[in-house]
């Protein structure tokens, strides 16, 4: 028999569709992670006013400090996994610090302890995310990146309403104990921990590549090329239209939903859109891609229209439905199209970049939506989101003319 054939990364290459072990265990990690932390933030801002007594204006600036840390830090860790080579490492102590400070919220007697669990933890994320996804890009197959980031994205969100979900139960079972919760909470995220510590491979740096010489060099960011800056406005603009989700429940209450359904709404767009990551990041990998964005964004401009239109409750369902299925046909894709765009040595700096673009402008869309909702009312957030969504298609459809995007 002959030499069995390997891929551009030295393994041996896997038959169709298989994706290799330790993709699926990055998969497994992200999902066991997002139990954990939804599991938390689900009852994190109740517990704070209820059991705490902090005001709401804390609460927005404990969550606006840990969501601003994680977007900066991701760009210098996706840097600097470049210049290091050990992608693995940075990401295994990202996931480390997170699960270090779960069973500090169980034991928080003050708001100055939640302030820097909540802060480490973010932390943690800025330092795992850019690695882990070139990680991935690193060990996926030459043409599988779409299903293998599919993958990670559908396993990812399906922890997203897995936590919740436990989260209920847990409170009901324990009659409203969230202290319970929240140290039920620091098991998934210490088996996140070990699964990537002992189930995941570094990828061999290719012997070909150039490596990457000082984290953020402006020579360094000039050798991304042209294609991957484009994706990179591209996507910019479509988070514009993507504003927080919290907006959903918000809608949800304005259309007379009872609170007790709330986290439903979250729960269904996440479902959708953890059953369409993968099957798209598949088909992302067979036909056009270009083509599949552009649809992904013409159902978020559905999607936004039905939900500013007065459906009622069904209407509501549907236009969240068509949100969740909008991300899964666009997240994952976007996250491939980074990865084939950027060269080898610097895809850590290539996903740290697109993530500190995509997190100021979704900073950028939720104000502009408060802002909006408060003013003129609840439908015009809806269309101003869908009136960005076709700029980004304008965009795409500019990226596409140019052949900028491959078409596989």
């Amino acid at each position: 028999m002959g030499a069995r054939q390997h891929d551009m990364n030295g393994y041996p290459r896997p038959g169709p569709w298989r994706i290799p072990r330790s993709i699926w265990a990055l998969g497994f990690v992200s999902m066991l992670m997002d139990i954990s932390s939804e599991m938390i933030h689900a009852l994190l801002p109740v517990y704070l006013v209820g059991t705490l007594g902090i005001s709401t204006l804390a609460v927005g600036f404990i969550e606006g400090i840990a969501e601003s840390t994680a977007s900066i830090i991701k760009v210098f860790s996706g840097a600097l996994s470049d210049w290091l080579g050990r992608r693995k490492l940075l990401a295994a102590i990202g996931y480390g610090l997170a699960a270090l400070t779960k069973p500090v919220f169980p034991l928080a007697q003050s708001v100055g302890w939640i302030l820097a669990a909540r802060f480490v933890d973010r932390v943690g994320k800025g330092i795992r995310g850019a690695p882990r996804d070139a990680l991935i890009a690193d060990l996926v197959p030459l043409g599988m990146s779409g299903a293998a980031f599919g993958l990670r994205q559908s396993l990812d969100t399906t922890g997203a309403y897995l936590g919740p979900l436990l989260a209920i139960a847990l409170m009901w079972l324990g009659r409203d104990d969230i202290p319970l919760v929240f140290w039920v909470a620091v098991l998934p995220a210490v088996g996140a921990f070990a699964l990537i510590a002992l189930g995941v491979r570094e990828a061999p740096r290719r012997t070909t590549a150039r490596p990457a010489r000082m984290p953020l060099a402006r020579a360094e960011l000039a050798r991304l090329p042209a294609r991957y800056w484009w994706v990179v406005a591209v996507a910019g603009v479509f988070t514009l239209a993507r504003f927080s989700e919290a907006f959903l429940v918000l809608r949800a209450q304005e259309l007379g939903l009872a609170l007790m359904w709330m986290p439903l709404v979250l729960v269904l767009m996440n479902v959708v859109y953890a059953l369409a990551a993968y099957p798209f990041g598949r088909l992302a990998d067979r036909v056009d891609r270009g083509a599949l964005l552009a649809a992904g964004f013409g159902v978020l401009v559905l999607a936004d229209l039905v939900l500013a239109l007065p459906g009622g409750l069904p209407g509501l369902a549907v236009g969240v439905m068509l949100w969740g299925l909008h991300m899964g046909m666009t997240q994952g894709l976007l996250a491939a199209l980074i990865a084939d765009a950027a060269p080898g040595s610097l895809r850590g700096t290539a996903f740290g970049m697109f993530n500190l673009v995509c997190g100021v402008t979704l900073l950028l869309a939720s104000v502009l939506a408060g802002e909006l909702w408060q003013r003129i009312g609840p439908p015009a957030t809806f269309l101003a989101g869908a009136t960005f969504t076709a700029l980004a298609l304008l965009g795409l459809l500019v990226l596409l003319h140019r052949r900028h995007l491959a078409g596989r």
